[in-house]
């Protein structure tokens, strides 16, 4: 029985200590924290993640890579009535060289 309450003490003084230090870190964040947060009109226009905050991000698929990137931050590209999304300049570049290859071929 000793065994088991000494367990039971330490588990409890981890959890306190463990509270005491989250509680202690969320202070000083709110302390510190407080002074640097920017003003609400103070972002830049093109600060992309000052327009997220708080949004839902969509993400879209590259067709030439396949990676994913939100919507707000991708390459548009404009074909007939579809928007194609690109990841980088280089990817949409590639894109549309290779839609001209077959509109040539075809």
């Amino acid at each position: 029985m000793n065994f088991l309450s000494r367990i039971v003490r330490y588990v409890f003084w981890v959890v306190v200590v463990a509270w005491g230090f989250r509680l202690l870190r969320w202070f000083i964040g709110r302390v510190l924290g407080g002074a640097s947060q920017p003003q609400a009109g103070s972002a830049t226009p093109g600060d992309a993640a000052a327009h997220l905050e708080g949004t839902a991000r969509k993400l879209v698929r590259d067709p030439v890579c396949g990676m994913h990137v939100a919507e707000v931050l991708a390459i548009p590209l404009r074909e007939g009535s579809e928007i194609v999304h690109f990841c980088s300049v280089q990817c949409r570049d590639r894109y549309a060289a290779s839609t001209r290859k077959f509109a040539a071929n075809g």
